[in-house]
């Protein structure tokens, strides 16, 4: 396996969901480890001690070896820097490749010849090399390819998933060049125990990347169809698809809402080279359509619901269990819970929501939402159970129910309590 220098000092830029889990890696392999963000709310906390994010145990942070900073002056002697920084998009569904560029300009001041600038971060096909490239030259005065070494090795996070965690997931990794690509390794190949896919090119590999989610948006909106017409027909989805799964070939995919950082954005990133290149996509954009309005959907559902059992709608009460983009996490970036508490507002609906995992108050600070500690019980109209957090399916549904007035609805919107268990489900 080739090895690095052992005086290879790496930066880590980014200290979220994907770069803190890495910088903590490599400082456990041994490597000399700064990791790096502009914001002090995320590297104050983690000088004391304490994951932001609820992500990395209050050992595992205290532990490292590893050195915390927002001071940029602090990446001076580093000769490896891993982008991991977010890749949002625009209110127009276009790519922001800000973060990106921020972090380039960060870096560029402290870049020395034969530096290796890796990216992470989930971009269309060309943006390493078209647009972090001459960002960085513009910078530091180096000529990519020759002074500064490019690479990518998109990340493959999964809040909340101990089981699918960066060390038992295959990684693959891409360079310039071959020299760069076994320096790459070198850094890697300790920390991912799964293994690496060297990749042709850098290109290819940030296509890789690009359609691992946008294939998955693709299949849940799918699903999500199926159940907008089972809906129609009277048919329970969860029942049909299950019958369907008894074929072997039969995916198992179900309906639900798309949000987070990935699933819900990177198709975009997709879309938005395919146009540049005068290629228009239909099935990519056809899927995020659907993806998008099932908020509304659950909320219109739910309205129906009422109105059908005589619960007046105007001034009614309903409690919603959960506001992260998936359970068992504290991310609630592009959460699709957001589109029901609007939806139910134009109904002149008021939605407290609960949950566990944010907190009521960052619920009403950061997000605009009535977030409450603790539903008490006997209150509500109707419960949507948007999120299927542990500690609701540890409720069970007779002590969710109970939250609600005799005769509220009750929505499952990812079916945890089973048929029985609820009035309604996608």
């Amino acid at each position: 396996m080739p090895r690095l220098a052992t005086d290879t000092r790496i930066a880590v830029l980014g200290l979220g969901y994907v770069g803190l889990p890495l910088a903590l890696a490599l400082a456990r392999n041994n490597f000399e480890v700064i990791g790096f963000d502009t914001r002090p709310e995320a590297v104050i906390p983690l000088c004391n001690g304490t994951d932001p994010n609820g992500e990395i145990s209050d050992a595992a942070v205290t532990s490292s070896t590893m050195t915390f900073s927002y001071d940029a002056a602090d990446l001076a002697g580093c000769s490896v820097f891993i982008i991991a920084v977010p890749t949002p998009i625009t209110d127009a569904k276009a790519p922001d490749l800000g973060p990106i560029l921020s972090a380039c300009a960060t870096i560029a001041p402290h870049l020395t010849e034969g530096a290796m600038v890796i990216l992470e971060s989930t971009v269309y096909p060309g943006v390493t090399e078209e647009v972090c490239g001459p960002a960085l030259a513009a910078g530091s005065g180096l000529k990519p390819r020759d002074q500064i070494k490019l690479a990518y090795s998109p990340e493959r996070v999964n809040p909340g998933d101990a089981e699918h965690s960066m060390e038992n997931v295959v990684k693959i990794i891409a360079a310039q060049d071959d020299e760069t690509l076994d320096r790459v390794e070198a850094i890697y190949a300790p920390v991912v125990k799964a293994g690496l896919h060297r990749a042709s090119s850098i290109a290819t590999a940030e296509a890789a990347k690009v359609i691992e989610n946008t294939q998955r948006d693709l299949n849940i909106a799918l699903v999500n169809e199926f159940s907008l017409i089972f809906s129609r027909l009277g048919l329970d989805t969860l029942e049909v698809l299950e019958a369907a799964g008894t074929k072997w070939n039969f995916l198992p995919f179900r309906p639900g809402l798309v949000g987070g950082h990935c699933i819900g954005v990177d198709p975009y990133y997709l879309t938005y080279r395919a146009e540049q290149l005068g290629y228009h996509p239909q099935v990519i954009l056809a899927g995020r359509r659907i993806n998008d309005q099932m908020g509304v959907h659950v909320a219109q559902t739910m309205v129906k619901a009422m109105l059908a059992r005589n619960i007046g709608v105007r001034g009614a009460r309903v409690l919603i269990m959960g506001y992260t983009f998936k359970e068992n996490c504290a991310d609630t970036r592009n959460t699709r819970v957001a589109d029901i508490v609007s939806e139910l507002a134009s109904y002149s609906i008021t939605a407290d929501v609960h949950d566990p995992w944010v907190g009521a108050q960052k619920l009403q600070d950061q997000h605009g939402v009535n977030g409450i500690d603790a539903p008490d019980r006997g209150t509500y109209d109707a419960i949507i159970l948007a999120v299927g957090h542990s500690e609701f399916v540890e409720m069970g549904s007779d002590a969710v129910r109970d939250l609600g007035k005799q005769g509220a609805v009750l929505f499952d919107i990812k079916g945890v309590f089973g048929k029985s268990g609820s009035d309604l489900r996608l």
